[in-house]
């Protein structure tokens, strides 16, 4: 069952509330940026469309890079999160069968681990358990979004709720609704991006290797495929596969899928076992035109998307969430208006051009990879023995794909960067009883 928040709700008789911002999405990123800001003093209001329990439910795992384990763990929910999930120690890059693999260790990274694995409703709920500590962070739950107005001083959003119409006032809106954001649409921001030719088949294993440190990267002509370790030796796997193959696979018997499954993983983690159902989520490449409006900002995967090689797109997410919450509290701390376009801009001018990079990249990897064009197999290949042979080259790799090598946010506010949880605050025990009413 779920964790809930249990947070601070306005009485079903108010009409009219005023925020410092209102974020639209209770999931990761948009619970990111409400618990980076959770000690800011600034009022934030959560508004959610869904049930809670169902936002948590979500099966899927996620690639956590080092950043955005730096960046949970200044806004002071990592050590709930870090005994829960899987974290690798190397990394292993191939292609099809070539011989020649690229190993990625720690001392090219020189931390602890070169990335984490955590489990959607694990992430979700350590971000719940914090915000239940925050008095200033209010759910409306479940509240759609109908429609929104700004005006010099504000923007008003009106509420689709059980109990009827409301309305609530905030400085900042936030839309961290999703790839096909209706925030998104209601401010008409246009995007930029295509459909892949292919599908991303995700589920869970269970092997029988006694380690279950390594994250593998395997390249095929259909497509890459992603196996990333959880505990209790299970992976999470994200098979990509054209849109038709990824259908039959999940389709498939289950002795029969697994059957394929070891030999495309080249039998590294001997005998499998599914754990759970298989699903299918479409792939796309998305960056919106602008990431901002005035008293409007767009977080996530409803700024962008993009390949899930290198499971970078819910990475890209947290730093955005992080980025802004870093603006935001500067301009408050300066008595600046939290949504003016000036002030977002910086937002987006640090965000919009580090995405388009991980996009661009992501997308190359696929065109690259997934291609028997001769040429590019060559080309791609003189490329592995690089990163193998030159450790420089395979730093950098690295880093770009950790997030460690552009500007990482939190890190410049040591205020921010030094805050814990406060077990006195953390409102365990709320978490015993039944789920509360929400607005």
């Amino acid at each position: 069952m779920p964790v809930l928040p249990v947070s601070t709700v306005e009485p079903a008789s108010v009409v009219a509330t005023d925020y410092d911002l209102a974020i639209t999405g209770g999931g990761i990123v948009g619970a990111t940026l409400a618990a980076a800001l959770g000690s800011s003093g600034l009022r934030v209001a959560i508004l959610e469309a869904r049930p809670l329990a169902e936002v948590a439910a979500r099966q899927r795992a996620y690639a956590l890079s080092v950043l955005s384990s730096r960046i949970f763990s200044a806004i002071g929910v990592w050590d709930e999160i870090l005994p829960q999930i899987g974290q690798f120690r190397q990394i292993r890059i191939s292609d099809e069968e070539y011989p020649d693999v690229v190993q990625f260790q720690l001392r090219d990274l020189g931390t602890d681990a070169l990335g984490y694995v955590g489990e959607h409703g694990v992430i979700l709920n350590a971000l719940y358990r914090y915000l239940d500590g925050c008095p200033q962070v209010t759910w409306h739950c479940p509240a759609e979004v109908l429609s929104f107005d700004r005006d010099v001083t504000g923007v008003t959003v009106q509420l689709k709720t059980p109990t009827g119409p409301q309305s609530l006032r905030a400085r900042l809106l936030v839309g961290a609704d999703g790839p096909r954001s209706h925030l998104r649409q209601l401010a008409a921001i246009n995007t930029r991006g295509w459909r892949y030719w292919q599908s991303c088949l995700t589920f869970t294993i269970r092997h029988q290797q006694p380690q279950n440190d390594t994250a593998f990267e395997r390249f095929w002509a259909s497509g890459p495929m992603g196996v990333l370790p959880l505990p209790d030796n299970r992976c999470q796997v994200v098979w990509t596969a054209p849109h038709a193959e990824a259908e039959q696979l999940r389709d498939l018997e289950a002795s029969q899928f697994l059957a394929k499954l070891e030999q495309r993983t080249g039998g590294l983690l001997g005998k499998l076992d599914l754990v759970g159902d298989r699903r299918i989520f479409p792939v796309q490449l998305m960056q919106s035109d602008h990431y901002v409006q005035s008293r409007f900002a767009l977080i996530g995967d409803a700024a962008h998307c993009c390949h899930p090689v290198g499971g970078q797109g819910l990475n890209l997410g947290i730093r955005d969430a992080a980025a802004l919450a870093q603006v935001l509290q500067a301009a408050a701390a300066q008595g600046q208006d939290l949504g003016d376009l000036a002030i977002l801009r910086q937002y987006e001018r640090w965000r919009q051009r580090e995405n388009w990079l991980i996009l661009g990249f992501t997308d190359l990897l696929d065109r690259l990879f997934s291609n028997r064009w001769l040429p590019i197999v060559a080309a791609r290949r003189f490329g592995l023995g690089l990163l193998r042979r030159v450790p420089p080259l395979r730093r950098f790799a690295l880093r770009l794909m950790t997030g460690l090598l552009g500007r990482q946010p939190l890190r410049e506010h040591p205020r921010l960067a030094a805050l814990t949880l406060n077990p006195s605050q953390s409102g365990r025990g709320a978490f015993n009883s039944p789920a509360p009413h929400l607005e």
